[in-house]
């Protein structure tokens, strides 16, 4: 997404004498400006671990825990199947909940939470955050977490922007609400509507962390941090959507994960101390 800055700045670049003639050196230099102003809003907005906005989250205090987070449920075509899915493998996940969907599925969160994991606000009906106002902002996270406590008879401590959009009243807001904001380290796109083989490969650079930071899994735990994975049990569009694709990945990587001596932990247990 570029600014109007960042369009004119990029436009500059690729053919500064036909696109500006008679540009004085005020010009360039305010283009200049604006360019650097729009990079650096564009960065905060989207990337994932930009702290512009306010503090997030998008990493483990261990290179040895790894925190599966599933955004866009429940779902009740994926999400009992994934619960099953974990339990073998005894994970414990985040899931990021929209409030429509958990007005539909009471039962499922609270199960969710029965079976050990942690559930997150991910807004009421899924926005770009970035385009509407703080109160709209307060809107969708107060009445997400309104629906989430009703379900579980708490409310959830942790929030995710919907696409990982921020703007300068988003993490504002999630902290009125007494929560921490959560982004990622590695988004695959399962979202997407491509086969299990596109999507095995995309989560290969989980392996590849872990064989880094801990060699054949028999050493002490390694020092670092580890990756928070962001996935979707569901779709933002409507119930049921079809996420098959993700459950057949993990079904493939979670015991090889493991055997590389990964923990799955929530994102509570991601940022917890360890115990000595």
């Amino acid at each position: 997404m570029l600014s109007l800055g960042s369009a004119l700045f990029c436009s500059f670049l690729l053919d500064p004498v036909r696109k500006c003639p008679k540009m004085n050196s005020v010009f360039v230099f305010g283009t200049a400006v604006a360019a650097a102003a729009g990079g650096a809003i564009a960065y905060g907005t989207a990337w994932p671990r930009a702290q512009l906005f306010g503090s997030t989250i998008c990493r483990t205090n261990s290179a040895r825990k790894l925190a599966i987070t599933f955004d866009d449920g429940p779902n009740p075509a994926i999400t009992p199947r994934l619960l099953d899915l974990l339990d073998r493998y005894n994970a414990r996940a985040t899931f990021f909940l929209i409030g429509r969907f958990v007005r539909e599925s009471p039962e499922l969160v609270k199960e969710t939470v029965a079976r050990g994991h942690v559930v997150g606000n991910h807004t009421e009906t899924h926005p770009n955050l970035f385009r509407l106002a703080p109160m709209q902002i307060r809107v969708e996270l107060r009445l997400c977490h309104s629906a989430i406590s009703n379900a579980i008879g708490a409310p959830p401590k942790w929030f995710r922007p919907p696409y990982g959009f921020r703007n300068p009243w988003v993490i504002p807001a999630a902290r009125e609400l007494g929560y921490g904001t959560v982004m990622w380290t590695l988004i695959p796109g399962d979202w997407r509507e491509r086969p299990t083989e596109w999507l095995l490969p995309r989560l290969q650079l989980i392996a590849d962390h872990a064989q880094r930071s801990l060699g054949n899994g028999s050493k002490p735990a390694a020092s670092g941090t580890g990756d928070v994975l962001c996935l979707h049990d569901g779709s933002h569009r409507q119930m049921n959507g079809d996420r098959s694709r993700t459950l057949a990945a993990l079904e493939y990587w979670l015991p090889r994960w493991r055997d590389l001596g990964l923990e799955f932990v929530t994102i509570e247990e991601a940022v917890r101390p360890p115990a000595f």
